[in-house]
């Protein structure tokens, strides 16, 4: 039987928690990459009511395997395994946050930024390191980085492979939330337990009209936009929440996740 390296957990609370179990750094293995791609997979085909992703107390992942690393081949493989283990957890119909503790480099960055949200402990440090070695990211790093922090920024990173501490990852905004690293695990599912509570039908509409229209016109992303309002009001939580609205304000809906 091979190694559990990515532990998918269910919990009473809605709340989905992806761990990642591979050693001293949490390297983004081949065969933990494979298995992201598995739990990821599972998420979508079930979704819960939101998700966390962490490496435990310690960090989050260190990157790829550097081990595995070789020529052009080799490259193609490991890019193809980032590209859809990643784009899995990207894909999961529910908010995902990242709750990272201690280093997010290379691999694991880019992990994180497949996620909406990302809580960070004061200790917590973000790089793509790549360039250090002679390359480039290959897990989406060059497309997520300069999507969320801009350019310039993700240039600056991306090109001198330099790390940035929470506070800095706070105030370019790669991060949303900086914690003390004994509250990180217990703040990431608390905010994920109570947007499980939400309407996640609508969460999930609403982060595909938001991502989908990154990669399209502003007029495209109007009318997806568009398509996607009227979709959610097939919804019975929909129907819920503007009864609710009309008979007793805002703020008082029971959302049932239908």
């Amino acid at each position: 039987m091979p190694d559990l390296l990515v532990h998918l957990e269910r919990r009473d609370d809605g709340v989905a928690v992806v761990r990642l179990d591979n050693g001293k750094v949490n390297a983004l293995s081949s065969a933990l990459l494979l298995q992201l791609e598995d739990a990821a997979r599972s998420l979508i085909d079930d979704p819960p009511g939101a998700v966390v992703v962490t490496g435990g107390d310690r960090l989050f992942a260190a990157g790829a395997d550097i081990s595995e690393f070789g020529g052009p081949d080799e490259a193609e493989r490991i890019g193809d395994l980032f590209l859809r283990a990643l784009c899995d957890v990207a894909d999961i119909p529910r908010v995902r946050i990242a709750a990272v503790s201690g280093v997010a480099l290379g691999g694991g960055c880019e992990l994180a930024l497949a996620c909406d949200l990302r809580i960070a402990s004061s200790r917590a440090k973000f790089g793509q390191p790549e360039i250090l070695l002679g390359i480039i990211p290959g897990g989406g790093g060059t497309q997520r980085l300069p999507r969320l922090i801009g350019p310039a920024r993700a240039k600056d990173m991306i090109l001198t492979g330099r790390t940035v501490d929470a506070d800095e990852a706070l105030r370019i905004g790669l991060v949303d939330e900086v914690v003390e690293p004994d509250a990180l695990f217990e703040r990431a599912v608390e905010r994920a337990a109570a947007l499980a509570k939400g309407p996640v039908l609508a969460h999930g509409l609403a982060k595909r009209a938001i991502d989908r229209g990154l990669d399209i016109t502003l007029g495209g992303g109007l009318d997806l936009e568009q398509q996607l309002f009227v979709e959610v009001f097939r919804t019975d939580d929909a129907q819920a929440g503007v009864a609710s609205f009309l008979e007793q304000g805002p703020g008082k809906a029971k959302f049932r996740g239908r």
